[in-house]
């Protein structure tokens, strides 16, 4: 593996042998840093976000998964 620093990026060089589905999996969390990288949003603000989204969701699909 190599990584390399430009001025405007950083490129990773991996062997073709690597999974591609657990290369994905990591790309999709460099991409999440990526994208939140600029917001500085308290961490107590984005937990409840995320509780009332759940708790939403849950009771969306709570008939479907009770089966």
């Amino acid at each position: 593996m190599i990584i390399e620093r430009t001025k405007k990026e950083v490129i990773i060089r991996l062997e073709p042998t690597i999974n591609t589905e657990e290369l994905q999996e990591i790309a999709n969390i460099f991409r999440y840093k990526e994208i939140t990288s600029k917001y500085k949003t308290p961490q107590p603000v984005v937990d409840e976000l995320a509780s009332s989204i759940n708790k939403n969701w849950y009771k969306s699909n709570r008939n479907r998964l009770l089966k």
